[in-house]
């Protein structure tokens, strides 16, 4: 850990460093506690990985600018626990949002004490996150589209994922297209659906906004009585759709199977999860959101899922170079348990539209 406490010597903290110890499971980022002696703040230090991330100053600069947004928003609504509310960046001595030590870049941010985190999801819990992310979006609804990057070009690109998709069919390097031809078929016969969302901006009906593009409910802190806290790992935030940020959740978290389960006929749509998760954010997204917007929260948990499938058989189809995998197969696995989603969630498409439209 010596390494370590070097690192941290260059950031503008407070006290004399007791503990450094890893902390969680991500897979993008090494994150560190650096607990403090006494009465002094402890801090979250991270490795950015910048191999994902290519333009860490962008990154950071998009953090900074959301991060200060929303102090302002809430120090305004005159709230008196504002550093548990959102994450403060510590900069570096030298006023840097960051520190590159010549081989990687590193961050800091102020530890919020007394937060929890969950990995597992319940009804009463998802429309707390759907609350939750509902009052991220909304306290970051005037910010501007233009005033943050895109810290992964693309990203939620539907059009640019099938670009990609149809590239890697047509030079089918892995000589795996036979096996996966029948679900190529059905996906490209989706696409023109699929890719509704890109066309609507285009046409100047569908706004981009801040979005988060990775609403999973380990993304937000909750305190100990189960409130929310404050939306966390910020690094994907960027101009999107809304729709996305509603759809990825309702893909990680109503699927009632596993992303990668290996039996098809556990998966599917945990109805319950969903109604819990529209109410608390449509409740919280009332002030800003678009009829059309609205309308198309549950396309896009279509649309997610089919974007995940179509980015799993690329990769399968591709021979294995982006997603971690466990055995040859695993990349078939994950498509063919994100399709059957897919399924599960085009049969229900009616009563998601139907249910939001009672709200």
């Amino acid at each position: 850990m010596e390494k370590i406490a070097q690192i941290i010597d260059h950031f503008d903290t407070q006290g004399t460093v007791a503990q450094i110890a890893p902390v969680g499971n991500g897979w993008i980022n090494d994150t560190y506690r650096i607990t403090t002696e006494g009465s002094t703040p402890d801090y979250i230090l991270q490795r950015i990985n910048h191999h994902v991330f290519q333009d860490v100053e962008l990154l950071q600069r998009n953090i900074d600018r959301i991060t200060s947004h929303i102090r302002k928003k809430l120090t305004d609504s005159g709230c008196t626990d504002v550093d548990r509310r959102v994450l403060r960046v510590i900069p570096t001595k030298t006023g840097k949002l960051f520190y590159f030590d010549g081989e990687n870049y590193w961050r800091m941010m102020l530890f919020i004490a007394g937060s929890v985190t969950h990995e597992t999801i319940s009804a009463p819990l998802a429309y707390l996150t759907g609350k939750a992310f509902g009052e991220f979006q909304s306290m970051l609804s005037d910010i501007g589209e233009n005033t943050l990057g895109e810290t992964i070009p693309d990203f939620h690109n539907m059009e640019a994922r099938l670009e990609t998709f149809r590239e890697t069919i047509a030079k089918n390097p892995a000589n795996r297209l036979e096996k996966a031809q029948w679900m190529v078929d059905e996906l490209l016969a989706r696409a023109e659906k699929m890719c509704t969302a890109q066309r609507l901006y285009r046409e100047g009906k569908l706004p981009k906004r801040v979005t988060h593009c990775d609403t999973k409910v380990n993304n937000i802190l909750f305190d100990e009585e189960d409130r929310p806290l404050c939306v966390i790992d910020l690094d994907t935030t960027m101009p999107g759709f809304v729709l996305s940020d509603f759809g990825d959740f309702i893909r990680t978290s109503a699927n009632t199977g596993a992303e990668d389960d290996p039996d098809l006929d556990r998966i599917d749509v945990d109805m319950d999860i969903f109604r819990s998760f529209a109410k608390g954010y449509i409740e919280s997204t009332a002030a800003f959101l678009s009829p059309i917007e609205r309308q198309l929260l549950p396309y896009g948990a279509l649309l997610l899922t089919y974007m995940q499938t179509v980015r799993f058989l690329t990769d399968y189809l591709d021979g294995d170079h982006y997603y971690k995998i466990k055995h040859p197969e695993h990349n078939w696995q994950r498509s063919e348990a994100q399709f059957r989603l897919l399924q599960r969630l085009e049969a229900k498409e009616q009563e998601m539209n139907d249910y939001i439209a009672s709200l």
